[in-house]
């Protein structure tokens, strides 16, 4: 799982999963418990992919690759100033992390939960430009990672300080940062 890591290698960590399974929120949370600097994902999209996604049209591939590479190359940059960088960001396809592994060490953490479960969170929701109608092609789209060697697999089921605790406790468990104090 640590592809090489040591005590000192910048890593980044992102946090993924389909719209609505509190990505940006978890990954906020976690950045907070480690002590990491925490980008939003969602931040790095051009307008274009915004209101695309906004009139309820899914993303194609040519539109997320450009925005992955943006991801990628802003996680590197962040992951080496400031040792660990947490990103929110989808990583729906298995071709999707590999663009992000190019960032460097990389680790995964797949926020996973029932689609019923996500329908009513993003049913709740306000403020948010992905409507809940996107849901099924985003389900549709993701391969499972959880045979990948670097993802954790967390449950959603608990509120998301808990879900970025558990988060945390299994990123130290798993030797990708000996260093963090856990709080």
């Amino acid at each position: 799982m640590s592809r090489n890591r040591t005590p000192d290698s910048p890593l980044v960590v992102v946090v993924m999963g389909v719209s609505g399974c509190g990505k940006s929120t978890v990954a906020q949370l976690l950045g907070k418990e480690i002590s990491a600097h925490f980008k939003d994902g969602d931040e790095l999209h051009p307008d274009s992919n915004i209101r695309k996604m906004a009139s309820g049209v899914p993303l194609t591939d040519e539109d997320r690759i450009p925005w992955l590479n943006e991801v990628a190359a802003y996680a590197q940059i962040h992951a080496e100033k400031h040792r660990v960088c947490v990103i929110a960001c989808s990583a729906l396809k298995r071709k999707y992390r590999e663009i992000l592994n190019r960032s460097g060490n990389v680790a995964y953490i797949f926020l996973e939960g029932s689609y019923s479960l996500i329908k009513s969170r993003m049913h709740k929701r306000q403020g948010h430009f992905m409507p809940e109608k996107l849901l099924d092609s985003q389900f549709a789209a993701l391969e499972d990672p959880r045979a990948e060697p670097n993802v954790l697999t967390i449950g959603i089921d608990a509120d998301p300080d808990t879900v970025a605790h558990q988060a945390a406790k299994a990123l130290k468990a798993s030797a990708l940062l000996p260093n963090v104090q856990q709080s």
